[in-house]
């Protein structure tokens, strides 16, 4: 179907929260903090390379990406990261015209904006394991971490119905938090990356609203309203992520106390650790 003149899909625009990319230094033991917490994931899978693989937390909307070094393979990204902190330090916002989005970054003054493409397997232990394929529209990283624009090619070798069924029932990648002194400036570069405005948040600096998901820009003084105990590694730094549930967090509630897993109750929302990110549960 073609998109009108003027949507936001066919101008370039970011249209949804993709994905978080969260850093740690052994990713068995990553992601088992967070299968502990009852989420399904992927197999295992390296990117092209072989130096890092990921495993990944799929929800029927937007993902978790857990990322490591491999096979005492070295990367100077993660490397880089790992050295403030462990946990999230990618944010992924989804266009679905790479070429728009790029041409409409140049308009706005950034020269250095570019394409490319990547793949990936899905499972190492499958040879004939499909390829997931990417589009990615790149800038040179700010000092929140690695922030981009990307147009998934084969949205169905992730999105597979047997990686969606969480234990914890979670489906939606519903917030992002990142939390740093001064929020004007990176909620600008975050403006003008995503093509979108963004808003006063009611509990202070900023926040970018999308068609699926929001991102907030916050000062550290709002912190504790929002992930309560939660404490700054480094600045900036992504503080963590609201999940949406879809059966009032009966399951995750469940899942947790079963397991004598620490979790905190703010109002409706559970909280809890893993991988150096907070993540909040919210009923759907």
């Amino acid at each position: 179907m073609s998109q009108a003149a003027g949507d936001p899909a066919s101008t370039g625009h970011a249209i949804a929260l993709d994905h978080v990319g969260v850093a740690g230094h052994d990713l068995a033991a990553l992601a088992g903090e967070f299968a502990a917490l009852g989420f399904l994931l992927t197999p295992p899978a390296r990117h092209a390379g072989g130096r890092t693989g990921n495993r990944c937390v799929m929800l029927r909307h937007g993902y978790i990406e857990l990322l490591a070094t491999v096979d005492g393979g070295h990367s100077a990204t993660l490397e880089k990261f790992l050295a403030r902190y462990a946990g999230s330090h990618i944010l992924a916002l989804a266009v679905t015209d790479e070429t728009a989005a790029l041409q409409r970054l140049h308009r706005a003054g950034m020269a250095d904006a570019a394409t490319a493409l990547a793949e990936r397997a899905i499972d190492d232990a499958d040879p004939s394991s499909p390829h997931a394929r990417f589009a990615l529209v790149t800038t040179p990283d700010p000092p929140e971490g690695r922030i981009h624009l990307v147009h998934h090619l084969t949205p169905e070798t992730l999105w597979q119905p047997r990686f969606l069924a969480h234990p914890n029932h979670a489906v939606r990648l519903d917030e992002v938090v990142l939390v740093t002194a001064q929020p004007a400036e990176p909620a600008a570069r975050l403006s003008r990356l995503a093509g979108r405005p963004v808003v006063p948040d009611a509990a202070g600096g900023y926040r970018l609203d999308l068609a699926s998901g929001r991102v907030r820009v916050l000062p550290v003084s709002a912190l504790d309203a929002v992930f309560p105990g939660a404490a700054p590694p480094a600045l900036p730094w992504f503080a963590g992520v609201t999940l949406r549930t879809d059966d009032g967090n009966v399951a995750v509630c469940t899942w947790l106390r079963d397991r004598g897993v620490a979790y905190r109750m703010a109002d409706a929302a559970v909280q809890v650790q893993a991988g150096g990110v907070t993540l909040r549960f919210l009923p759907g």
